[in-house]
């Protein structure tokens, strides 16, 4: 049998009870969230559809997690997609990659991207035809997971809630000997972890509602807020200055009144970070070059660098010629220039031109860089002229940049 024969049955798999570290008779399941299928990454340009794609390769993912670690359940507490009116494409994508694993139940609940209304996202789903495996919760009602325990949903109507919904599960009443476990989407209060849209949760919920784990969603981030409570996180990462790289969370609880053992596990393909440094010098060009390249799969890897300091001419054109190698060797490489400043040494502007009419318009911009008088908006564009200038005259000499 081929390498992809192989892979093919194991994606199609049913969920083995014997996996590695499995306990009998406990309750073994993934909580993941904030999926937002087809999220738009416009300032992506061409790289826009390797994101959004690489969003959906996230569920396969989980799904092949969840079998090789014999989790017969996973929850997803809300904005399974990113709009509560994406095109009937878009709508279907995320539950044929859930139909490829039939031996997996996925249970789904509303967040506040795709909430649930009349005639919306979800009775479109339902009216389509919903794999036999996904499971929508769009109503606060207590569900059989399995024989040992209960899933006590929290869906969203809206986009934005006044009332804490998750407040029904302190009287649901379940049959004695079962795991509660309770699923929704919303922000912890007093915990600093603010979502989107207000959908308030109570940070002792787990504990007033006889919870052994809340499954939460909404923060872009893993989160433990509780003993018992937990944001999973987002499988694929999606921005800058959150969830450097997409994670879910294995869970399992050997019985009720047990602690949840909690597990993060990386799904996502792509890292996002955001690093400063701070430039002095041309010999700062060369360690930062290195310490660059020496982060780990660059082609996977998204970068907001944020540099400050000051440049003479020849260093910033130097700096150029190196972020320019940088981009090509990262999947999206965003420098940020507004704090870095150029100036000229007397070396530079000889350059650009002895003594002419050149010179006199370095000189100008020069002036104009280091006015104080003028506004920021101003000499960073007589910077960027002189930046330019400099390129231009030095490209005319045949000289490398």
């Amino acid at each position: 049998m081929g390498s992809c024969a192989r892979f093919r049955q194991r994606n199609l798999a049913a969920v083995d009870p014997r996996a590695p570290g499995f306990h009998a008779g406990a309750m073994r399941f993934i909580h993941t969230a904030d999926w937002q299928i087809g999220k738009p990454f416009r300032n992506f340009g061409e790289k826009e559809s390797v994101l959004r794609q690489a969003r959906l390769a996230a569920i396969e993912t989980i799904g092949r997690l969840a079998v090789a670690e014999g989790a017969a359940h996973v929850l997803v507490a809300g904005d399974l997609h990113d709009t509560e009116a994406p095109a009937q494409k878009t709508l279907l994508e995320p539950l044929e990659r859930m139909r490829n694993f039939p031996g997996v139940a996925w249970h789904v609940i509303p967040g506040n991207h795709d909430y649930h209304r009349g005639n919306g996202l979800w009775d479109r789903a339902r009216a389509l035809g919903l794999p036999g495996n996904v499971h929508l919760h769009l109503t606060p009602e207590a569900a059989a997971l399995g024989d040992d325990a209960v899933l006590l949903p929290a869906p969203l109507r809206r986009k934005s809630e006044v009332n804490d919904l998750t407040e029904w599960m302190d009287g649901a009443g379940t049959a004695a000997g079962k795991i509660r476990i309770g699923l929704a989407h919303g922000s912890v209060q007093g915990f600093g972890a603010s979502g989107e849209a207000n959908n308030p949760i109570a940070a002792d919920r787990a504990r007033r509602a006889g919870l052994d784990y809340l499954a939460l969603g909404d923060w872009h981030g893993t989160l433990q807020v509780g003993p018992a409570t937990w944001y999973a996180g987002t499988p694929e990462a999606d921005r800058f200055n959150s969830q450097e790289v997409g994670q879910v969370l294995l869970v399992e609880i050997s019985g009720p009144g047990s602690p949840a053992r909690v597990t993060a596990h990386r799904t996502g393909a792509y890292r996002w970070i955001s690093q400063a440094e701070q430039l002095s010098a041309a010999a700062d060009l060369e360690g930062l070059e290195r310490r660059l390249r020496a982060l780990p799969d660059l082609p996977n890897l998204l970068m907001r660098l944020d540099l400050t300091g000051t440049l003479d001419l020849t260093a910033r054109a130097d700096l150029a010629r190196r972020l320019a190698a940088l981009e090509a060797a990262m999947f999206w490489l965003e420098p940020d220039l507004e704090a870095l400043h150029v100036r000229p040494t007397l070396a530079d502007l000889e350059k650009i031109d002895f003594d002419g009419v050149l010179r006199e318009a370095a000189e100008t911009l020069r002036l104009q860089a280091e006015n104080a008088g003028l506004g920021p908006v101003e000499r960073r564009r007589a910077e960027e002229a002189l930046v330019q200038l400099y390129l231009l005259t030095r490209d005319s000499h045949g000289e490398a940049a």
